[in-house]
């Protein structure tokens, strides 16, 4: 096995369109359990520890850049204020020791329907950015994935970033787990509330082929709040937008739950999370 280590981002991209058969490598939190449980056997493996950049975070115009080397640990203590519902939902992932070296670039490359990062990013908009020799270009997640362990990424592109509207109210993650840490989501659920301009943003994780959003829960929301006065929720529409999430899904009996429960699941998170982030919006939360 080659062990390919570029050290800027010009030569990351060549050694990737020259060996479009190297598994590239940031934490390695994914990677090293495949190899381990000899799942895969990859005949090199290109390291993106030491490409400049990959590891910082910044602004691009009016979005969050996040680099896809950027770890946990660093969305959990340096943007929580502007990236609230990823913040909480990279608080979620494996141990300690996952959240120093996995990336949100890890993430979102395995492809999985349960990565955690998946459905805060869904609900705030962000973008995926992918850069190859001949180019760069930008890929809204929720195009992202194509199918389990899928997605657009052609042979020869890198993930460089991702970018993501700051949040403009509250946002809100959970997930369900079959004990409370180090655990991959039975389901999961994510979202965002954007009272500036009334809407409503949601993410749905580990209960369909590919990360989903709401979109009938999300128009029901945004038009049924009460915006302006802030009053407290009916019953009525918090049930009926859990039951909208729950039919957004499309999930499985498989070893961690079935379909049934995954479905109920995802009703009671989404009823949670949005009385959770209404009354934060009551209490002052952003306009």
């Amino acid at each position: 096995m080659d062990f390919l280590q570029p050290t800027d981002w010009a030569e990351a991209l060549a050694v990737r369109a020259d060996r479009p058969e190297a598994v590239p490598v940031t934490g390695g939190t994914d990677v090293m359990v495949e190899l381990n449980l000899a799942r895969r056997r990859p005949t090199a493996l290109l390291d993106l520890g030491r490409v400049g950049g990959l590891a910082d975070w910044g602004t691009d115009g009016d979005l969050l850049r996040i680099g896809a080397a950027v770890p946990y640990r660093r969305i959990v203590t340096e943007l929580a204020g502007r990236a609230p519902g990823l913040a909480m939902a990279a608080r979620t992932v494996g141990s300690a020791q996952i959240r120093n070296r996995g990336t949100v670039g890890g993430n979102l490359g395995s492809a999985s329907p349960a990565g955690d990062t998946f459905p805060p990013l869904l609900a705030a908009d962000a973008v995926v950015e992918l850069g190859s020799v001949r180019g760069v270009r930008r890929v809204p997640v929720a195009e992202f994935c194509t199918g389990p362990k899928r997605s657009v990424l052609a042979p020869d592109e890198l993930i460089a970033a991702v970018l993501v509207p700051p949040a403009a109210g509250p946002e809100r993650f959970a997930k369900v787990g079959t004990r409370n840490a180090m655990v991959i989501a039975v389901c999961a659920f994510a979202l965002a509330l954007r009272p500036g301009t009334r809407r409503v943003g949601t993410g749905i994780g580990s209960a369909a082929p590919t990360p989903v959003r709401a979109p009938a829960a999300e128009e029901l929301l945004a038009a049924e709040l009460p915006w302006a006065t802030r009053a407290p929720l009916p019953e009525s529409l918090t049930r009926r937008f859990g039951e909208l999430v729950a039919a957004a899904a499309s999930p499985i009996d498989d070893v961690r739950g079935t379909a049934a429960y995954r479905r109920h699941a995802l009703g009671v998170l989404a009823r949670r999370m949005v009385d959770r982030a209404w009354t934060a919006y009551r209490n002052g939360g952003a306009e």
